[in-house]
C-alpha cells in the first residue's frame, strides 16, 4: 500500500471519528467531562503562565496560522501542494461554522474566562453561540500534520534532526491544545474535536506533499 494511500485512509477514518465524536457532543455526552477537566487544569496550573497561554491564543488566530501556511509552502516550492492545502485549511473553517451553527455545544461561562490581550489587532473569526470544535486547536493541528509530512520527507535532514523538530512541534501543540481549556476559551470536547479535524485535512493535504518516488528502469 502506498503512503498516499495510507494517509487518506488515516484521513478519512480521522474524518468519520470528527463526525461520530460532533454527534456524541451534540447530544451533551460528556458536559461533566468537560466542566470536570477545566477545572482540575485552572486548579493545579499557576496564574502566572496565563500571559504566556494567552499568547497562544494570539499565534493560533486565523491571520498567522494563514501567513505560517504560505510560508511553509513558498519556502518548500510545493506550489501545488500549497493551493491543496489552503482549500483544505478553507474547507476545515468551513466544517468549523457549521459545527459552531449547528452542534449546541455553549462555551465556558465567563467566570472561567483567563485570557489576556497580548497583542491587540483585528482578526478573523467566527462569531456563534457555541463554541464547538476549536478553532485554534483545529489549525495548530492541521499545520503540525503538515510539517510533519515535510520534515520526515526532507533528504538534507538526518533522522535525529527530523526527531528533534517533531519533538518540538508536538510540545507546541500540547501548550496549544492545553491553553485552550486552561484559559476557559473551549471546553476539553471542543478541542478534542477540532484537532481530529484539524489532523484529518492535515492528512489529506500530505497526500499532495508527499515526495513521488522515482520507478528505476531496469
Amino acid at each position: 500500500m502506498s503512503k498516499r494511500i495510507s494517509f487518506f485512509l488515516c484521513g478519512a477514518f480521522l474524518f468519520l471519528v470528527f463526525v461520530f465524536f460532533s454527534y456524541l457532543v451534540h447530544k451533551d455526552i460528556f458536559t461533566q467531562f468537560d466542566f470536570d477537566t477545566t477545572v482540575r487544569l485552572q486548579n493545579n496550573i499557576s496564574r502566572r503562565l496565563d500571559t504566556i497561554f494567552s499568547a497562544f491564543s494570539d499565534i493560533g488566530k486565523f491571520e498567522i496560522m494563514f501567513a505560517v501556511l504560505v510560508v511553509i509552502f513558498a519556502v518548500a516550492r510545493k506550489i501545488i501542494a500549497g493551493f491543496a492545502a489552503i482549500l483544505l485549511f478553507a474547507g476545515f473553517h468551513l466544517f468549523e461554522l457549521f459545527g459552531k451553527f449547528y452542534v449546541q455545544h455553549a462555551p465556558p461561562p465567563q467566570f472561567m474566562l483567563r485570557t489576556e490581550t497580548v497583542f491587540d489587532f483585528p482578526q478573523f473569526h467566527i462569531r456563534a453561540d457555541n463554541s464547538y470544535p476549536s478553532g485554534h486547536a483545529g489549525r495548530t493541528m492541521f499545520l503540525s500534520t503538515i510539517l510533519l509530512v515535510l520534515i520526515w520527507q526532507a533528504r538534507g535532514l538526518n533522522n535525529p534532526l527530523k526527531l528533534f523538530l517533531s519533538i518540538c512541534i508536538i510540545g507546541f501543540d500540547i501548550v496549544m491544545l492545553v491553553s485552550r481549556v486552561y484559559l476557559g476559551e473551549h471546553w476539553t470536547t471542543d478541542v478534542i474535536g477540532g484537532s481530529v479535524l484539524g489532523m484529518a485535512l492535515g492528512l489529506f493535504s500530505g497526500i499532495f506533499v508527499m515526495r513521488r518516488s522515482k520507478v528505476k528502469r531496469k
